[in-house]
């Protein structure tokens, strides 16, 4: 158990703190601080480089807490947060990614959250710190504040879309 948890963490972790890199700058095939704005602004979100960069942040944060094992019911919400944007974003494609759909975000969302269940195993920092075993409440408070904050951060930074423009008889 204690191999699978730290392939798991590293391949997840890894993955999401790689994503933030090229939300925030032109490495790991990102396009720089400005595309990172862009892409927020083509997905109807306010903020731009702030946006972009909290994002990123958030989730170079997480991937490394996640990767190393290091608070990781913090990293799992972490994760959960940013992936559940990613998620509402692709949402109206579907679930498949082929569709551009919402299938790795929900992976995403699904691993952090089975890892802050099972804890990160004896190789993290946690195990090296004396901070396990978590209890399994703190696995559904990752779910629940991840799951919260990502929705509340689509509420707050995400422009409604414009209404459609009445015709002269007051219809849209």
């Amino acid at each position: 158990m204690d191999t699978g948890n730290l392939i798991l963490r590293l391949l997840v972790g890894l993955l999401v703190a790689g994503h933030g890199v090229q939300k925030i700058s032109s490495h790991l095939g990102g396009r720089g601080l400005d595309g990172g704005a862009e892409e927020f602004r083509a997905d109807g979100f306010r903020g731009g480089a702030l946006t972009a960069l909290a994002a990123g942040g958030g989730q170079i944060g997480s991937g490394l807490l996640l990767a190393t094992g290091f608070l990781t019911p913090l990293a799992a919400t972490g994760a959960i947060g940013v992936m559940t944007v990613a998620l509402t974003v692709k949402w109206h494609n579907g679930l498949w990614v082929q569709n551009d759909g919402y299938e790795y975000p929900l992976v995403l969302i699904g691993t952090a959250a089975a890892l802050a269940a099972t804890g990160p195993g004896t190789w993290s920092l946690d195990a090296a710190l004396g901070l396990t075993p978590y209890p399994l409440w703190w696995a559904a408070l990752a779910l629940v504040a991840g799951l919260g904050s990502g929705l509340l951060t689509r509420l707050v930074l995400h422009r409604q879309a414009p209404a459609a423009p009445q015709t002269a008889d007051g219809a849209r």
